[in-house]
């Protein structure tokens, strides 16, 4: 199942509450100002904290 990219309109990073941007290569969505990532399961993204990995652009 593909990710609805209609849906980054919608959801907010659960930290900050900033916008998230969609990374279709690692499926996940990035959250630049917490350097956090939040990946995508089923299509489904997982917007819980603890789920979270750490992001950078290295």
């Amino acid at each position: 199942m593909a990710f609805d990219k209609k849906l980054l309109e919608i959801v907010a990073c659960p930290v900050c509450k900033g916008k998230l941007e969609y990374d279709k290569t690692a499926q996940q969505l990035i959250c630049k100002f917490d350097k956090l990532a939040y990946p995508i399961t089923d299509g489904i993204p997982v917007l819980l904290e603890n789920r979270a990995v750490p992001w950078s652009t290295e």
